[in-house]
């Protein structure tokens, strides 16, 4: 990444808006302007792109990302900000989770969403897809899941729901499908999405589901 890079990109605090020092985790947006032809708007849709992108912070193109910048200056996206969840008033992120569940040692790949509590509002829920010939079984998986995200996040996460599946439903360019499987796992409709890969693999996201006692 570019020296020049480096200075248009900022990050802001999630309540106060103010801009952000080395290694503390916000919102990352872009300084206008961005070069000719870059992302000038939505399809017939400029007054909604205006107050998504760029009314959110003056002078910046918001990018709907979370992050943070180390101390060399390298950004590191954490992930989107409609993947921030909501625990009891706090604001964590699932990209955080996702890239510790990801460091255990049977893991192949894995996604953490949201899906409804009724008493914390929002807890987390991490799926996890294992490598070729791992040998423990998914209820293992889970505890050291839990035991994981509860030593480099704490309790304030919440995180006790995991499970594991044989593969996770993407679209056709690779991207992971949370929001329907977050549907899935809270009993709502929902619509197939045009761009899904395999629709083979939504039913069985549910039937790994029911098997776990996370959704009925």
């Amino acid at each position: 990444m570019s020296h020049n890079l480096f200075n248009t990109l900022r990050e802001f605090d999630t309540g106060s808006g103010n801009v952000l020092g080395p290694t503390q985790e916000g919102l990352v947006a872009v300084r206008l302007p961005l070069p000719p032809g870059t992302l000038p708007t939505l399809w017939q849709a400029d007054e909604r792109f205006h107050q998504a992108y760029t009314k959110v912070f003056p002078g910046y193109y918001f990018t709907s990302d979370g992050g943070f910048r180390d101390e060399d200056g390298y950004i590191y996206i954490m992930g989107r900000v409609d993947d921030v969840i909501n625990v009891a008033g706090h604001r964590l992120s699932t990209g955080e989770m996702e890239e510790i569940i990801a460091q255990h040692p049977d893991v192949a790949e894995c996604a953490v969403f949201a899906v409804h509590d009724s008493l914390k509002g929002q807890v987390p829920l991490g799926l996890a897809v294992l490598k070729a010939g791992a040998q423990k079984d998914g209820g293992q998986i889970k505890k050291e899941l839990v035991q994981m995200i509860r030593e480099e996040i704490g309790p304030i996460a919440c995180f006790s729901e995991a499970a594991v599946v044989g593969r996770l439903p993407k679209t056709r360019s690779g991207k992971i499908l949370r929001g329907t499987m977050r549907k899935i796992a809270d009993g709502e409709p929902y619509v197939m999405p045009s761009t899904i890969d395999d629709p083979a693999c939504l039913d069985e996201i549910e039937e790994a589901l029911k098997k776990s006692g996370i959704c009925s």
